[in-house]
């Protein structure tokens, strides 16, 4: 498949994600636990569609350990018993905020599992988090990035 766009060559969009990595710092340097932002990454870019994203956070998160059985149930997960309660409530709130634009939204029971599980500074890298992936899924959804190529740790 060829993309529409390339990202990496022009040179807004490249200036354009160069920030939103740079951003993305803060998110890990965060307390929030890595593979739980891992999981929210790969939840959101399966809702959204993106192959790109799909591809490099499920490929990052088994070189970094995660089980081929996780990784497998991620998109099952309601009904997957390989995940903690405080994955469960992530999860939730990243499909629930994913979704938000189809006319969703944040339930009372989600945000109450989300505020029993995480801190103030873990739920704000959390949001952050939900809010940075779907910012990546929309870009190379529609410039239509090939997924497969990637290679672990081949962005930083």
């Amino acid at each position: 498949m060829e993309p529409r766009f390339n990202l990496y060559a022009n040179p807004v969009a490249a200036s354009f994600t160069k920030r939103l990595i740079m951003a993305s710092k803060v998110i890990d340097d965060s307390p929030l636990d890595k593979a739980t932002y891992e999981l929210v990454k790969i939840r959101a870019s399966q809702i959204n569609g993106c192959s790109y994203c799909t591809d490099m956070h499920t490929k990052d998160a088994a070189h970094a350990g995660e089980s081929a059985t996780r990784l497998n149930l991620v998109a099952a997960w309601h009904e997957a018993t390989v995940f903690t309660e405080a994955e469960r409530a992530a999860l939730a709130l990243t499909e629930e905020a994913t979704r938000a634009a189809d006319g969703g939204r944040i339930t009372d029971d989600t945000w109450e599992q989300v505020r029993k599980h995480y801190d103030d500074n873990q739920i704000a890298a959390l949001i952050a988090a939900i809010a940075m992936i779907n910012a990546w899924n929309r870009m190379n959804a529609i410039a239509r990035t090939p997924a497969g190529d990637y290679v672990p740790g081949q962005w930083g």
